[in-house]
């Protein structure tokens, strides 16, 4: 028996030309391997893990999906809002991953300037959208491969 697997894409579409790319990057990948997948999208950057926690609490007793994969662009300003963003994000989707064994594959571009943003998020060059699928799919891989006796 074959286990088919289901991604839910979390996105802040704040940058939306740079996610749009992000999530083509990561749907082709997931197109390619035939894995459903579904798209949310949020605010900002700040909302994706605790989305990501919502739909996990909800769907606790009949999983929806068996990962997530965050996908997003934060770009250097000249406050420190971008410090706490970047940090507060990619520190929310490790603690959401490790503490609730929860597969999140972290797309979210943080980046000095849009130039690096159009770079990284392009289906056809680095692809970060298809990397983040990468990630949470071993997670997942991980998980899966776990026997209990």
């Amino acid at each position: 028996m074959t286990y088919k697997k289901k991604i839910l894409l979390v996105c802040s579409p704040y940058y939306k030309d740079i996610t749009d790319n992000l999530i083509i990057g990561a749907s082709d990948l997931l197109k390619s391997k035939a894995i459903d997948y579904e798209i949310l999208n949020v605010p900002g950057a700040l909302e994706i893990a605790p989305a990501i926690k919502l739909i996990s609490d909800k769907s606790q007793n009949k999983q929806l999906f068996d990962g997530f994969v965050a996908l997003g662009c934060i770009i250097r300003g000249e406050t420190y809002h971008f410090e706490i963003v970047a940090n507060e994000s990619s520190r929310a989707l490790t603690y959401l991953s490790i503490n609730y064994s929860i597969p999140i594959g972290n797309g979210i571009l943080t980046v000095s300037n849009k130039d690096q943003a159009i770079t990284r998020s392009d289906p056809n060059l680095l692809n970060k959208g298809a990397g983040a699928v990468i990630a949470c799919l071993s997670l997942i891989d991980i998980r899966n491969s776990i026997k209990y006796e």
